[in-house]
Order: C-alpha cells, then structure tokens, then sequence
C-alpha cells in the first residue's frame, strides 16, 4: 500500500487531555495519532458546505395557481403576443 504524502506538524496540548487522549485511544484500540486524525477528519467533513440531498423538483409548481386552468398551444401564444 502506497502511503499518501504527510506534512508534519507539533501542537501543544495540555497534560490532562493529553492523557485523556492515550486513554480514550487505547480503549479503542489504536494510536492516539490514529485518533487525532479521525477527529480532524470529521471536524473538516462537518465544516464543509453541505449540498441539499435531492435537487427541487421542477414537475410540480412551487406556488399554487389560483386561477382557471388554460390550454394553449404555441401558435395561440404566439399570436397573443405582439412581437417587434
């Protein structure tokens, strides 16, 4: 397996959660390095922008007519209106 280039970087954290960190990894079976970069993972995932999970329909109107139903057909409308 080809391992995807890494940039690395130091960052400073308090005993108690760095303490808190071993812990929880270790009771999920893993390194805390593992457990740094899930947690990184999800917080990027959740500050993206989020697309709508189904486009609008357009088959359906989205403001009610209240008025009569009408059929016309092109050569009706073009003839109602008056072109330059």
């Amino acid at each position: 397996m080809v391992e995807k280039p890494t940039v690395r970087t130091s960052l400073d954290i308090p005993v108690p959660l760095h303490r808190r960190l071993h812990q929880a990894a270790a009771r999920q079976g893993c390194w805390a390095r593992q457990l740094i970069l899930r947690s990184i993972e999800r917080a990027v995932e959740d500050s993206a922008p989020h697309r709508p999970k189904r486009r609008l329909s357009l088959d359906i109107p989205i403001v009610s007519s209240t008025g009569k139903p009408f059929d016309l057909n092109n050569q009706q409308i073009h003839d109602l209106i008056e072109f330059p």
